[in-house]
């Protein structure tokens, strides 16, 4: 059934005449007549009771009438919902982003909600392999998080920015004199890492298996300032990209407990979004992707 064809019967009805009608819809009388029949064809009776130029409903044309105006105004507030999605004057934003990556985002949530209002913005906070899975089972839109070589195919990444990982000390004389950091120097040391979800806790343990050794984890947590209040205990290490690193050396009291130093070889933390390459990407994903790329994250 042709929505045109509805339209057209709709203003023949109200109209009570094929010229208003025709008039008002900028289309030839015959036109009108087309529709109208092609209409009758597809209910299978007559909608019009004809009488020279005088016609009438038919009970079957009243009741298509009456569906029709339904019909034609569902089909409008559909036209009127979709055109604010493409504006984003409504929506969602299902967005996957580690705690850690959070405080380097702030700036771009922040934009993102001014310049977006009326869409509502979800975060949830998983480490890399389960953002993966989410993205896989379609609980998130777009995430941002540390980037690997064992991405599954489903997924699309594109990178955002580069940092080396650093280890963060107990402020301690042995650790003073070093200026940087081996692999080895570290061994006999409580490893504080993230929790067993995070892509990043695997790459540290893998960099020490490399050296000839398995790391003692004395603790795991999912949160970054959580690790570094462990080292500030006096003993042990914990591993932070650099720009959480430069967020405990602007703490005067964080300064003064932790030591940051390099350590070779260096742990890269790619930073990218991933999306569902397989799967239909929101406009407001879209947007989110965007201003991420264009702007620029606090450090």
């Amino acid at each position: 059934m042709d929505i045109r064809a509805l339209r057209y019967f709709i203003a023949l009805v109200e109209q009570q005449s094929f010229t208003a009608a025709s008039a008002s819809l900028h289309v030839t009388q015959p036109t009108i007549s087309k529709m109208v029949r092609n209409l009758e064809q597809d209910v299978g009776q007559p909608l019009l009771h004809r009488e020279g130029r005088r016609f009438w409903l038919t009970d079957a044309g009243e009741v298509v009438y009456q569906r029709a105006q339904s019909i034609i105004a569902e089909f409008e507030q559909l036209n009127t919902e979709l055109d604010d999605l493409n504006q984003l004057a409504r929506g969602q934003l299902r967005l996957g982003m580690p705690p850690m990556i959070g405080p380097l985002y702030a700036n771009v949530l922040r934009e993102y909600r001014q310049r977006y209002p009326n869409v509502a913005l979800s975060i949830v906070e998983y480490g890399g392999r389960r953002t993966e899975q989410a993205l896989i089972n379609g609980e998130i839109d777009v995430a941002i998080t540390m980037l690997t070589d064992t991405q599954p195919e489903c997924l699309q990444s594109l990178p955002l920015q580069t940092h080396p990982i650093y280890a963060v000390l107990p402020n301690q004389a042995a650790w003073r004199a070093q200026k940087s950091l081996t692999w080895q120097a570290v061994k006999d040391e409580p490893f504080y890492l993230y929790s067993a979800e995070f892509t990043l806790s695997d790459r540290i343990i893998a960099r020490c298996e490399e050296h000839g050794y398995q790391p003692t984890i004395a603790a795991r947590s999912s949160q970054w300032d959580f690790l570094a209040a462990l080292v500030k205990s006096g003993a042990g290490v914990a591993f932070l990209p650099a720009p959480l690193c430069q967020r405990l050396s602007a703490s005067l009291e964080d300064s003064e407990l932790l030591l940051v130093k390099p350590i070779s070889p260096a742990i890269e933390w790619q930073l990218g979004l991933v999306w569902h390459g397989e799967r239909y990407v929101s406009r407001t994903a879209e947007a989110w992707m965007q201003l991420c790329q264009s702007t620029e994250v606090h450090r």
